[in-house]
């Protein structure tokens, strides 16, 4: 009897590493083969990747307008993939402008479709929640407030926590950490995050360089730490203003921001996991300036960082658009590094949002809704 087929996809570097996760407990559960859309994490877990997410990984409205072609390939790639295989399952991890469409073409296939992290439609465009009602069989929700606004719609839905949680942790003690990389034990640590998309660097960089030459003016004795996404060692080690001390680090994020004592960190998932890692942060964002104007209307929300939505409010400073300089987000990060009281404080925030994230398991208990629907499509075939 040949292996259940599975569609795992994923749009994007979180979630490859998520599905990726996914995937190794679903093949502990099932005997499934798995195969889909995604980069070198789900290739490790054993995922056939028919489509590397490398070519439609874009934010933002003018962005994904450049990329269509390639998206649409992607797209023809994987539902071609799909009337070749016949999954029973289509598992679609968060990135929901290209999924959703997605989802609309398999469901014709007689596929039923899991959404693994629903995107954010409580903060963003919330209408679009009928659409997962109509083309989705289950939702698997992160934060527990989510679990509601699914449901009221008629969604599926079930809470699972955040996959994150249990497995954000340094592998090094502070002073191992700095021997490593030859940082002074005596000196200040501002890590910085500057996002891993070409896009966001290109916006990002030029204000963060500019930034780390305001703060090292401001407090001299500072030293910058700045993490990469594989593959960006060489472009992040360029350009930083004389005098300023940089090291760049690759595969060691968890570190930089643990043993920091201030970060600077481009909004995203990396915010979560700076909270995990109980990181004092500046949250800075930039997309293009259509985008934003187009994007504006769309919002729902006070806040763009997932570490104030999940709050409910104002825990880090957020620094968005026309608000992200190299002067405020100087004179954000320089405040931190002065003040152990605004640190404390934002810590006692920090340690709200985590409390919300729920308990670690949330991979298992992904593992084990899907596996029931699994078990469910099987008998109403036979």
């Amino acid at each position: 009897m040949p292996s259940t087929q599975i569609l795992l996809s994923a749009g994007e570097a979180s979630g490859d590493m998520y599905a990726a996760q996914l995937a190794i407990a679903l093949k502990k559960r099932a005997g499934c083969q798995i195969f889909g859309m995604g980069g070198d994490q789900m290739r490790a877990a054993g995922v056939d990747v028919t489509q590397d997410y490398s070519a439609v990984s874009v934010l933002g409205i003018t962005e994904i307008l450049v990329h269509l072609p390639q998206l649409i390939r992607a797209m023809r790639g994987l539902v071609n993939s799909a009337q070749k295989r016949r999954p029973a399952l289509a598992i679609l991890t968060d990135f929901p402008g290209f999924h959703l469409r997605m989802a609309r073409k398999l469901k014709p296939l007689g596929v039923r479709n899991v959404y693994y992290i629903c995107p954010q439609f409580w903060a963003w465009r919330p209408w679009r929640v009928r659409i997962v009602r109509r083309r989705f069989a289950l939702a698997l929700c992160i934060f527990p407030f989510e679990e509601k606004f699914f449901g009221d719609a008629g969604v599926p839905v079930k809470f699972i926590g955040h996959p994150l949680v249990g497995n954000v942790a340094p592998t090094q003690t502070r002073e191992s950490f700095f021997a490593a990389h030859g940082l002074d034990p005596a000196k200040k640590v501002v890590t910085i995050l500057p996002g891993s998309r070409n896009s966001e660097l290109a916006r990002h960089l030029p204000v963060l360089r500019e930034a780390s030459a305001k703060i090292h003016a401001g407090m001299a004795d500072v030293q910058f730490v700045v993490a990469a996404a594989p593959g960006r060692v060489a472009l992040l080690q360029q350009g930083w203003p004389a005098g300023t001390n940089v090291r760049v680090v690759e595969g060691q994020t968890y570190d930089a921001l643990a043993h920091a004592d201030a970060s600077i960190v481009s909004s995203g998932t990396a915010t979560v996991e700076a909270a995990l890692l109980d990181a004092p942060m500046v949250v800075v964002y930039r997309v293009t300036s259509l985008t934003a104007l187009l994007a504006k209307p769309l919002v729902r929300t006070k806040h763009f960082s997932m570490v104030n939505l999940i709050a409910g409010r104002e825990v880090v400073p957020e620094l968005i658009q026309k608000d992200f300089t190299p002067g405020q987000v100087a004179a954000q990060t320089l405040h931190l590094l002065r003040n152990p009281g605004e640190i404390a404080a934002m810590r006692a925030g920090l340690a709200e949002v985590r409390q919300k994230l729920g308990p670690p398991g949330a991979v298992e208990r992904a593992a084990d809704a899907i596996a029931a629907l699994l078990a469910g499509v099987a008998g109403n075939e036979s």
